[in-house]
């Protein structure tokens, strides 16, 4: 959750891969009879409950897949690695893969056979792949051996985000990170200078931004006022997911995933390409391309070039979050110009309304899959112990996210964490000479994510929380229902999701950039209908049909 581009962490769940059944008690799902683990105890703790330190019986190690940011790439002498171990008497193996390709790398070790235990920075719906083949496990079975999720499920009423992760057979296959609330985080970063040189208020909705272009264009015509990155090697990968996807009701760019979206008025599920909804969205951007507002190449363009635009003044308008904010826009810019001011405006409300999350969204983040051969370890009980503590557990969660006290944080007299003064993480202490993430490896990605809403914000700045403010004043909408496909309905639907998916997206370019007439829309539908779009899209309605008459 952590890193500075949180681009999977937007990925809507597809809708064929949701719940398949669902649990009224909160509990684990099926479980094999009699199953005591008798032969799988060797270092776990007799007594592990919740609230409770997790402290092996004896020393293990545990191999792990790592995800390496190139922010802070991995350190063997990280304060985090050994606190680790002194703390819970196990040491972690990490399989280092750069972040670049951790994606591909993951799929080919699941697929060889050679992946790790612990497969963490998964985002809901990336496992679907490997459950037909049994390489990961249905951890679902297995949460009896984790009090800390289960109570977290319990007290935040996440039953219902759970049950989305159900795969045909009742189970699911991923341990997701757990969030208290929803959390928005992607917008629009602004120039708040320009807007008081203009006289600008800041913009609330879609036509406030295109009034605030439109000002920007007048008084600097040789620009583009708004230059977006994230469009590689996802087209307006943030931009039509949650900048102005989460105004539409349909999510491009991140959130198109298996291009499937619960529209809550028809009662439905749709294809996101070809809704009413997503039309209005790239129309709307097609009329800032048009009136040279948008710059084209913000949908093929290398991040470093639109931040380059920010930072010299060719444009004023990016998207990003609060890390980006800190860590990649402010710098530079105030080096160009120190009197240059980026603020972080509240989502532009479109014809949605007022919403921080729709039915595509939950309150589940990137989690664990576990490898199938895990389950035969002797370490297998403390294994999944450790992991419960690690990232499920009020104690592990603050460790993996501030460190260490009196090292790396302190407490003042009301409970609120501070960074040491010679620690700095996203700009709360700008100049000190020692960084969290870089020099001792905590608030890492990889570790820290999910948890309560005060632990989720005890890092943010007095600016992004009343940033937060803003936005969790507005509603959440219900989360979509399920449709679960069986074995054979998901093999037929990925054989339509790619070939109708690569058509709505070069014809979202063309769309945006003029390049086709929007007189051409039915046309363009018809083209999608010729590959499978009807057939995709009633499978998908006839599993939800068919959970809803067998489960109510």
């Amino acid at each position: 959750m952590y890193e500075i581009n949180r681009r999977q962490a937007m990925v809507a769940v597809g809708a064929f891969l949701a719940l398949a059944a669902c649990s009224t008690d909160g509990d684990s799902g099926p479980k094999k009879s009699g199953d005591d683990f008798a032969a799988n105890r060797d270092g776990a703790m007799s007594d592990y409950a919740a609230g409770k330190p997790f402290k092996a019986a004896a020393p293990l190690s545990f191999s792990i897949l790592y995800n390496n940011h190139p922010f802070y790439p991995i350190k063997n002498d990280w304060l985090f690695w050994s606190e680790l171990t002194k703390r819970t008497n196990v040491t972690l193996q990490p399989n280092v893969v750069p972040l670049s390709d951790y994606e591909n790398k993951r799929s080919l070790l699941i697929g060889a056979g050679d992946a790790p235990m612990i497969i963490p920075k998964t985002y809901p719906g990336q496992e679907t792949p490997f459950v037909a083949s049994g390489s990961v496990l249905p951890v679902s079975d297995y949460l009896d051996l984790m009090p800390n999720f289960k109570e977290k499920i319990a007290k935040w009423n996440l039953q219902p985000d759970l049950d989305t992760l159900r795969q045909a057979d009742g189970r699911f296959y991923l341990l997701p990170g757990l969030h208290e609330d929803y959390w928005t985080d992607y917008t629009l970063i602004v120039r708040g200078d320009i807007l008081d040189k203009l006289g600008l208020e800041i913009p609330q909705t879609w036509d406030d931004v295109h009034n605030m272009l439109k000002a920007m264009k007048e008084e600097y015509p040789d620009s583009y006022p708004y230059s977006d990155r994230w469009g590689i090697p996802t087209p307006g990968g943030a931009m039509l997911n949650q900048v102005f996807g989460l105004g539409s009701g349909a999510r491009g760019g991140w959130g198109f995933t298996t291009g499937i979206t619960w529209d809550p008025t028809a009662q439905k599920f749709a294809y996101t390409g070809a809704m009413e909804q997503y039309k209005q969205m790239l129309q709307f951007l097609h009329t800032l391309v048009e009136e040279k507002l948008l710059d084209p190449e913000s949908f093929t363009q290398q991040d470093d070039q639109a931040i380059q635009k920010l930072a010299s003044g060719k444009s004023f308008v990016i998207s990003g979050n609060a890390q980006t904010l800190v860590n990649e826009y402010r710098p530079p810019l105030k080096k160009a110009n120190p009197k240059a001011k980026l603020i972080k405006i509240p989502v532009p409300i479109g014809p949605q309304g007022p919403v921080k999350a729709d039915a595509n969204d939950s309150r589940l983040e990137n989690g664990i899959m576990i490898s199938k051969k895990a389950r035969d370890s002797k370490n297998f009980v403390a294994m999944m112990q450790f992991i419960d503590w690690l990232w499920y557990s009020d104690e592990g969660q603050v460790f993996a996210k501030w460190g260490v006290e009196g090292t790396t944080y302190t407490k003042d007299g009301s409970g609120k964490f501070q960074l040491a003064k010679d620690v700095d993480f996203v700009g709360l202490n700008p100049g000190a000479p020692k960084h969290l993430q870089k020099d001792f490896g905590f608030s890492n990605g990889v570790f820290a994510y999910g948890g309560s809403t005060e632990l989720l914000q005890s890092t943010f700045s007095e600016e992004e929380i009343e940033w937060q403010k803003t936005m969790n004043a507005r509603k959440a909408l219900p989360p979509k229902p399920p449709s679960p496909l069986n074995d054979e309905e998901r093999e037929q639907a990925a054989l339509w999701q790619t070939p109708l998916k690569d058509h709505a997206t070069q014809n979202t370019l063309e769309f945006i950039l003029g390049k086709r007439s929007f007189d051409e829309w039915d046309a363009y539908v018809k083209e999608l209908e010729a590959k499978n779009m009807t057939s995709y899209v009633n499978l998908v309605n006839g599993a939800y049909e068919r959970y809803k008459k067998e489960h109510g």
